[in-house]
């Protein structure tokens, strides 16, 4: 029992040590036999990588597949709100002759006109579109009067600028006007036709501001004349007892 017992100390010490040694390496970098060494060095995932090339091995079956740049086709983005959840959902209309009129005849903005949405397209207008447009939308922007384009129409000039025209061109761009779709949002895009349509209106100032009231006029015998008329008296009355 003794000798049994003896045998499997030593077996056991061996297999220790030959753990050990087999741990060992020349290279200093090398962590030598690891228990489950992903738990150690767990394998990071990070947008913007090739998996198909990761640590110096190459998997075809991964290589400029699985990105975080391209969503599988057909995808919609999540919308917590769902009143604007159709924002994330395909355009329908082509860039093409016939998707422009077709956009003009169905499309309708679906964004309220508010004095926040009016704030908040005036601010985008002035970072995308005035250098060409121009402060008022009469094609006199800074570019422009530099000559480093052509001018484009005022938009008080362009006959049947429908809102789905102004969307469809935010879009797929037309002309010289490039497409905005990837610096504006589809909900900044409908807030920016609302713009656009104000200054085509003629109105550059807030639309939601109105000048303001004029004072009221004080009628014959109120209480504030007949106070400051009191006031009055008494003044001249202590001006007379002083002299």
């Amino acid at each position: 029992m003794e000798t049994r017992i003896e045998h499997l100390t030593l077996g056991s010490i061996l297999v220790l040590m030959a753990l050990a040694l087999g741990s060992c390496s020349s290279d200093p970098l090398s962590p030598g036999i690891e228990y489950m060494p992903d738990m150690y060095r767990s394998p990071a995932i990070e947008e913007y990588v090739d998996y198909g090339e990761i640590r110096d091995r190459v998997k075809d079956s991964l290589t400029m597949k699985v990105r975080a740049l391209e969503p599988v086709e057909g995808t919609i983005p999540f919308s917590s709100d769902a009143a604007k959840a159709a924002f994330n959902f395909p355009y329908p209309y082509p860039n093409t002759i016939e998707g422009y009129e077709a956009a003009s005849a169905e499309l309708v903005n679906p964004v309220a006109y508010t004095e926040d949405a009016y704030i908040e397209a005036k601010a985008k207008y002035e970072i995308f579109c005035i250098h060409c447009h121009g402060p008022k939308g009469q094609g006199k922007g800074v570019l422009i009067e530099n000559g480093k384009f052509p001018a484009p129409p005022a938009y008080g000039a362009i006959e049947g600028l429908t809102q789905g025209k102004m969307f469809h061109t935010l879009m797929y761009g037309k002309g010289n006007m490039g497409s905005h779709a990837g610096q504006l949002t589809r909900e900044e895009r409908w807030k920016l036709v609302h713009y656009v349509q104000t200054l085509r209106d003629g109105v550059y100032s807030n639309p939601f501001q109105g000048s303001p009231p004029p004072p009221p006029k004080m009628e014959e015998g109120s209480e504030e004349q007949m106070e400051d008329s009191e006031m009055e008296e008494e003044v001249e009355m202590v001006m007379q007892e002083n002299s």
